[in-house]
């Protein structure tokens, strides 16, 4: 049995419209997003960490605990979101990426309904190498043209394209797991333009300016160089470890750098400084980026940036790939 008229307390006046939901597929992010999107988007995500909220991610694993997905909640003076990221690696078998990502923007702040719904898959790359690269601009000596990248998944592209924005690269070395994957990698790269060639951990590490991994190595594993491996003067940009039980670098390195990272909250409980000793800094980039901050002090510094990946990074990029659509929510 249903009233017919207003229930007590309820709001008797105008109602608010619902929008539809606007949904964009995979195919058309893809089109769309490019490096100089992204790294503005970036720009504009790591300001807003300063004085805006932050949210930390919440990595979490299917009925098979092998898959993952992560969830990575934000919210701006204006917008709020969530980006729900997926890794399953049996999808190879399935002839499909590993990685996907949907980003869900809960733009309408009046009802709270959900205003759009964007495939990212690709964006996603895009976003995260822009990370990794606006660290690179922010803390790596001007001079650096050596890049070192660990790591021959579809990531690796990016975030060479990506560090190639803000930096003069000279030459890119390329380390994987096994020689084959390494000059599989390296030769894609010289077909993209770039000099690129493979080389082992320790020779990379000797020669580069920059170093970037972006791997899926484990904890229980070794550490993809040794500490003692790292020159002066470089810096290293680490996206690999994102949720807990993953590791890419030596525990000693940490006594030897300065280090950044996004959120140092999540830096601490996900990220790479998980095995930072406890009474090491944690510097957000966007502190760096404002200005509230010191980034590199000296040439001989070595800078580390630990980029577990935060919410606010998906909702200004899904934004700036609205504004490029002429769509406003």
């Amino acid at each position: 049995m249903t009233s017919a008229g207003p229930h007590p307390g309820s709001h008797s006046g105008p109602s608010t419209a619902v929008r539809p939901l606007l949904h964009i597929p995979e195919e058309r992010t893809a089109a769309l997003v490019d490096e100089d999107l992204a790294l503005e988007a970036a720009r504009a995500a790591f300001a807003a960490t300063v004085d805006g909220p932050v949210f930390p991610s919440l990595a979490v694993h299917g009925s098979d605990p092998r898959n993952r997905f992560t969830l990575k909640p934000s919210a701006s003076a204006t917008h709020a979101g969530v980006k729900i990221g997926t890794y399953w690696p049996g999808n190879t078998e399935h002839e499909l990426p590993r990685h996907h990502s949907t980003l869900l923007l809960l733009l309408d702040q009046r009802t709270g309904r959900l205003a759009a719904v964007l495939e990212v898959g690709t964006a996603n790359a895009y976003r995260t190498a822009a990370a990794d690269a606006l660290a690179v601009d922010l803390l790596a000596r001007p001079d650096a043209t050596t890049l070192a990248v660990f790591g021959t998944g579809h990531q690796a592209a990016y975030e060479v394209r990506a560090v190639s924005r803000v930096r003069a690269v000279g030459e890119v070395l390329v380390v994987g797991r096994t020689a084959g994957r390494a000059e599989r990698t390296a030769a894609a790269l010289a077909a993209q333009g770039h000099a690129a060639r493979a080389a082992v951990a320790e020779e990379a590490c000797a020669r580069a300016d920059v170093i970037i991994t972006a791997t899926t190595a484990r904890a229980d594993a070794a550490p993809l160089f040794d500490a003692s491996w790292i020159r002066p003067g470089t810096h290293l940009s680490c996206m690999g470890a994102d949720a807990p039980g993953k590791r890419e670098l030596p525990p000693k390195l940490f006594a030897r750098a300065r280090v950044f990272c996004d959120l140092p909250e999540q830096a601490r409980r996900m990220g790479e400084c998980r095995q930072a000793p406890a009474d090491t800094v944690l510097t957000p980039l966007g502190e760096v980026l404002t200005g509230r901050a010191e980034g590199r002090t000296d040439d001989s510094e070595i800078t580390l940036f630990d980029s577990s990946g935060i919410g606010v990074q998906d909702l200004f990029l899904g934004l700036a790939l609205l504004e490029r659509m002429d769509i406003s929510l």
